[in-house]
């Protein structure tokens, strides 16, 4: 580990205690920043209102935290967007917003739209799919940006077990590691070619918040691998000191089968690839095998390559800034 590493795990890397609230209470008093929570939501009715409900309960009617929770829902076929208005969290169709430009599916997607429909100067993110959720996700995460101000984004990081209730695995060496696709894709590519970045807990994690200063001048890619390219990008645009992570307790959510993880992962891959050796290159596609009637049969899927552009460049977003 780079000696530079080691210093920023020393001087970036907290716990959701060491801010309690009052003291961010008091923060945002005297600096003034709003904070604007989004769930990007796909299908997402059984866990989406209790997210929802939990901070708005925790940090808008007991404590004047969060100055607005938005859900995004991307295309729900289920109640996922009646659940969460009921929750309290106001709702926006992915397609309602910038509706020239027309959308396409993936998270990145909903992340980079969601700047149009928001108002705070610091957004976070939290994913929809979440069980038992804890407003210290949020606390955790916001915290730094409100009171260090040479600090632009913080991620979530966490213990991770892979199935919840008694079902979990017990903690143990390897408790706090990342999921199957950090482990097997992104933290070997971040060692290897980016290991400033190394000192990252969950460099793919959901749960994250940044100054809209930083992320309007981002480029999204609008798949899975927005996470990834939001590290790689701002360290590239503010340095690993403008960069923090906060230990948040224990994220338990869905999990994908192996089959949707390599799909995660070749998104992953092709945005690191794209930043490795940014150029003229081919569109790529995975081919991934499931057993039919008549043995193993090939499924072939493209893998997500567009990215949105800074949304400085967004002639709606400017005007909306100048406005």
């Amino acid at each position: 580990m780079l000696e530079e590493v080691e210093r920023w795990l020393a001087t970036r890397s907290w716990s959701v205690a060491d801010r309690p609230l009052h003291r961010l209470l008091s923060a945002k008093q005297r600096t003034g920043q709003t904070i604007s929570v989004v769930l990007p939501a796909l299908n997402e009715e059984e866990t989406v209102g209790d997210i929802v409900t939990v901070i708005r309960h925790d940090l808008m009617e007991r404590a004047p935290l969060v100055d607005e929770i938005v859900v995004v829902d991307s295309g729900s076929t289920d109640r996922t967007s009646a659940v969460a208005a009921a929750a309290g969290a106001r709702v926006v169709h992915r397609d309602e917003i910038l509706p020239r430009l027309p959308a396409v599916p993936g998270k990145g997607e909903v992340l980079w739209r969601s700047l149009l429909v928001t108002g705070g100067d610091i957004l976070c993110f939290v994913d929809a799919d979440l069980r038992e959720f804890s407003s210290d996700f949020v606390l955790g995460i916001v915290g730094p940006l409100l009171t260090e101000p040479d600090v632009d984004l913080v991620k979530a990081m966490y213990d991770r077990p892979l199935a919840a209730g008694p079902e979990a695995l017990a903690a143990g060496p390897t408790a706090g590691q990342g999921g199957r696709v950090t482990e097997l894709m992104a933290r070997p590519l971040l060692n290897m070619h980016w290991p400033q970045l190394a000192g990252f807990v969950q460099p793919l994690g959901g749960e994250y918040a940044a100054r809209r200063s930083l992320l309007e001048q981002l480029p999204f890619p609008v798949g899975y691998g927005v996470e990834l390219g939001m590290l790689v990008d701002a360290l590239h645009l503010v340095g690993l000191d403008a960069l923090a992570q906060v230990d948040v307790g224990v994220r338990k959510h869905r999990h994908q089968d192996g089959q949707a993880l390599g799909r995660m992962a070749a998104a992953i891959y092709r945005t690191a690839q794209l930043r490795l050796a940014r150029g003229h290159l081919v569109r790529p596609s995975l081919t991934q095998f499931v057993r039919g009637e008549d043995g193993f049969e090939p499924r072939t899927y493209s893998v997500d390559t567009e990215e949105r552009p800074p949304m400085l460049e967004i002639v709606e977003y400017a005007d909306r800034k100048v406005a």
